[in-house]
């Protein structure tokens, strides 16, 4: 009896160890998914906040390696009739504090004088000193206005933004040689001294003698403060180091991060959710830095008018790409969502196959049918979509900055070949062969299937 109890606490305790053994493979599974759902979650959030500094980077960059995209987008600002009225009156300023006109007409009228005229007329020409100052002044003024609206003035606005980009780096670090400059506690200014020459120019051309007299206008005009600044600054620095790879770096995070989650759609889908509206956010607050931006510098540096049409000008390209990627997200969201498990995604899918269907069948009957090459479309269709959605995401992503039209283009294009898809492709069992094939079934006598399990009839 000893034996048998012995041999029973040996079984028992044998049987304990293997619930042990049982429990921790059960657990193990369950930790090993928490583990990845967490670092999932991690890189997707992860590359979701840096989307935006990555997009910003990326148009920084952009604007100071592309000289074309750089000079279309500060040339149109010539064009502007608030930035015209702001830089006319800039250089009027500028040639008035630089050309003593009274002390001119004094020595005009003063040499005159001395020809030895009579009393009367040199007690006329000192009346006239005051009139002929104010009309130089008012030449002077008009001359700059018709220049500033004129395309002579475009065309050195943008000749020098063109000769200018070349040193775009220098400029960031505030070369003092360069149009447009920073200086070291961060203000963005225009060198006037361009335009101040092409007025001095122009005075000639008319026949203005005192036109040679103009000195070099040694002038700048800030256009931005420290402020507004030191985020640009630092973005443009994070630009040229990583400008290229982090939006790279950032789709590697959100692409890792769904292919770790056991629901890869569900996770897609919110991703693409949460994608498109971290750029909506950042869309948004683009419009209202704009309002920042102008009671900042206005009325202490520039008008509020010339102060909007800067800002709007320079960040027109980056709102589009931000509108575009924000379009993008909310796209692929729907796409992911309508490729889900859920009851109105398979809904709409069903829905959708039983048109498709209809339409293939109406091509059979008269005669336009794809044949072997619809069942190879079927067989590979799979394969075809996620290529098609593939290429569509690299055009996309490899065309930077994005814009909407360019996003519209490619979507367009993917679901074109999706549409294209499900017409073509032959799905076994379909069309005239599977109604042979169904005819053939239902002419066979019903067989008992000898792996079916037998079923009990309850006796009642």
């Amino acid at each position: 009896m000893a034996e048998i109890d012995e041999l029973r606490a040996r079984i028992a305790e044998l049987e304990g160890e293997n619930a042990a053994l049982r429990e921790s493979a059960d657990a193990s599974p369950v930790r090993s998914g928490r583990a990845r759902t967490a670092v999932a979650v991690i890189l997707i959030i992860l590359g979701l906040l840096l989307a935006p500094v990555a997009a910003i980077g990326t148009w920084a960059r952009l604007e100071l390696v592309d000289t074309e995209r750089f000079v279309s987008t500060f040339a149109p600002l010539a064009d502007d009739p608030a930035v015209q009225a702001f830089v006319a009156d800039e250089v009027t300023t500028a040639i008035d504090e630089n050309v003593d006109i009274e002390g001119m007409v004094a020595d005009v009228i003063g040499g005159i004088a001395e020809l030895g005229l009579p009393p009367r007329a040199t007690a006329a020409l000192g009346l006239l000193e005051v009139p002929a100052a104010q009309g130089i002044r008012s030449l002077i003024g008009n001359t700059v206005d018709d220049l500033v609206a004129s395309p002579a003035f475009s065309n050195v606005w943008e000749q020098s933004l063109r000769l200018t980009h070349e040193r775009a780096l220098a400029v960031i670090q505030g070369d003092p040689e360069a149009i447009l400059t920073i200086d070291e506690d961060g203000t963005l200014s225009v060198r006037l001294d361009p335009i101040a020459a092409a007025v001095k120019a122009e005075l000639s051309d008319r026949g203005v003698g005192f036109a040679d007299a103009i000195p070099s206008v040694e002038r700048q005009i800030p256009i931005a403060q420290a402020s507004s600044l030191v985020l640009v600054r630092t973005l443009y620095n994070v630009a040229v180091a990583v400008g290229f790879w982090l939006p790279w770096a950032v789709l590697g995070l959100l692409v890792a991060g769904v292919a770790l989650t056991r629901s890869r759609l569900n996770a897609l889908a919110w991703t693409a959710a949460g994608f498109a509206a971290v750029f909506a956010l950042l869309a948004s607050g683009i419009g209202v830095g704009s309002g920042f931006f102008v009671a900042a510098v206005s009325p202490s540096v520039m008008p509020a008018a010339a102060a909007d049409a800067l800002f709007t000008q320079l960040t027109a390209l980056m709102l589009s790409a931000i509108v575009a990627l924000a379009v993008l997200g909310a796209l692929a969201a729907v796409g992911a969502w309508l490729a889900g498990s859920s009851r109105p995604a398979t809904l709409v899918r069903e829905s959708a196959g039983v048109g498709f269907a209809a339409l293939r069948s109406a091509g059979d009957r008269h005669g336009v049918g794809t044949g072997r090459f619809g069942a190879l479309v079927d067989r590979w269709r799979t394969t075809i979509l996620v290529a098609a959605a593939v290429i569509g995401g690299l055009i996309i992503f490899t065309n930077r900055p994005p814009t909407v039209g360019g996003v519209a283009s490619v979507v367009a294009g993917v679901a074109v070949v999706f549409l294209l898809v499900e017409l073509l492709r032959r799905p076994q069992g379909s069309g005239a062969d599977g109604e042979e094939h169904r005819a053939e079934v239902r002419d066979q006598p019903n067989e008992p299937d000898e792996d079916a399990e037998p079923v009990e009839v309850p006796q009642g």
